[in-house]
C-alpha cells in the first residue's frame, strides 16, 4: 500500500514539474498586467496585439518557412540516402550508419560553429539561406534513422517480383517500396520539422543581422524582458500541438476499439 502511494506521488511530482511551467505560461498570456509578479485581471488583448506585432509575426513566418522547407528537403535527401545505403555491402553500411550517428551525438554548439566557419570560408552571406542550409544538414541524420528501420523490414523480393511482372523501376518503387516505407518517411518528416522548429544554437551561429526566428527572438527579448504577446503565441503553439496529438492518437484508438468489437462478435458467433 505504501509502495503504491509513493509511486503515485512520484508520478504526480513528475507531471507537476513537466507541466507547471506550461500552465504558468498559459495563465500569464491572459494576465492584463505586463509584470509577471502581479495579476492584473483577465484579458485577451495580448492575443489581439500578437497579430499586429510585425517583429513577432515575421519571426514566426521565418520559423515556419525554414522548418517546412528544411523538413521537406531533408526528408527527400534522407530517403534517397537510405535507398543508397541499403545497396551497400554490410561493412560499408555499418561505416556509413556510424558516420550518420556522429551529428546526432555531437554537441549542437560544435555543429553550429563548424557551419558558421564553413559559410565564412566560402564567403556566404548570412541570412535565411545559411539558416536553411544548416537546418537541412542537421535534420538529414534524423530522417535517415527514421526511414532505415522500415527499409530493413522490406521484403527484398517484392520489388524484383514487380519488375518481373513488367513494372518499370520508377513505377515499382512508387507502388511497392514507397507504401512500405511511408510510415518511416512520415516519422522522419515530423522529426525534422520539430527539430528545425525548436533549434536555437545552430540558428544563432548561422543567422544574419536582421533575421530572426522565434528562438532567437525570445533570446533577444530575455535581456529586455519578454513581451506578453510571446506568451500568447507560445500558448497557441502548445494548444495546436495538443490538438494534433489528440487527433493522431484518436484514430488508432478508434481502430483498436473497432477491431476488439469485431473480435468479440466473432467469438460470440463462434461460441
Amino acid at each position: 500500500m505504501i509502495k503504491k502511494i509513493c509511486r503515485n506521488i512520484y508520478l504526480i511530482l513528475i507531471f507537476v514539474f513537466l507541466y507547471a511551467p506550461i500552465v504558468t505560461l498559459v495563465v500569464l498570456s491572459f494576465n492584463k498586467s505586463k509584470t509577471r509578479a502581479k495579476w492584473g485581471g483577465f484579458t485577451l488583448k495580448w492575443y489581439g496585439s500578437l497579430f499586429t506585432n510585425e517583429a513577432i509575426m515575421g519571426a514566426l513566418m521565418n520559423t515556419l518557412l525554414i522548418a517546412l522547407v528544411a523538413s521537406v528537403v531533408s526528408t527527400l535527401i534522407g530517403t534517397i540516402a537510405c535507398i543508397s545505403i541499403m545497396n551497400l555491402n554490410k561493412k560499408m553500411r555499418s561505416v556509413v550508419m556510424g558516420v550518420t550517428n556522429i551529428p546526432m551525438l555531437n554537441a549542437e554548439i560544435v555543429t553550429g560553429i563548424s557551419l558558421m566557419l564553413l559559410f565564412i570560408s566560402f564567403n556566404f552571406k548570412f541570412g535565411l539561406g545559411t539558416i536553411l542550409l544548416s537546418h537541412i544538414t542537421f535534420c538529414i541524420p534524423y530522417v535517415i534513422l527514421s526511414v532505415m528501420p522500415r527499409m530493413q523490414q522490406l521484403n527484398p523480393y517484392a520489388y524484383e517480383a514487380a519488375l518481373d511482372l513488367g513494372a518499370g523501376p520508377v513505377y515499382g518503387f512508387f507502388k511497392v517500396i514507397l507504401p512500405e516505407i511511408m510510415p518511416g518517411i512520415a516519422s522522419g518528416f515530423l522529426m525534422a520539422f520539430t527539430m528545425s522548429l525548436d533549434d536555437f544554437i545552430i540558428t544563432h551561429f548561422t543567422k544574419g543581422a536582421g533575421v530572426d526566428t522565434l528562438s532567437t527572438k525570445i533570446y533577444t527579448e530575455v535581456k529586455k524582458g519578454i513581451k506578453p504577446e510571446m506568451y500568447a503565441l507560445s500558448t497557441i503553439i502548445f494548444v495546436t500541438v495538443l490538438i494534433l496529438l489528440l487527433l493522431v492518437n484518436y484514430k488508432p484508438l478508434e481502430k483498436r476499439q473497432k477491431t476488439d468489437k469485431e473480435v468479440k462478435e466473432a467469438v460470440k458467433v463462434g461460441g
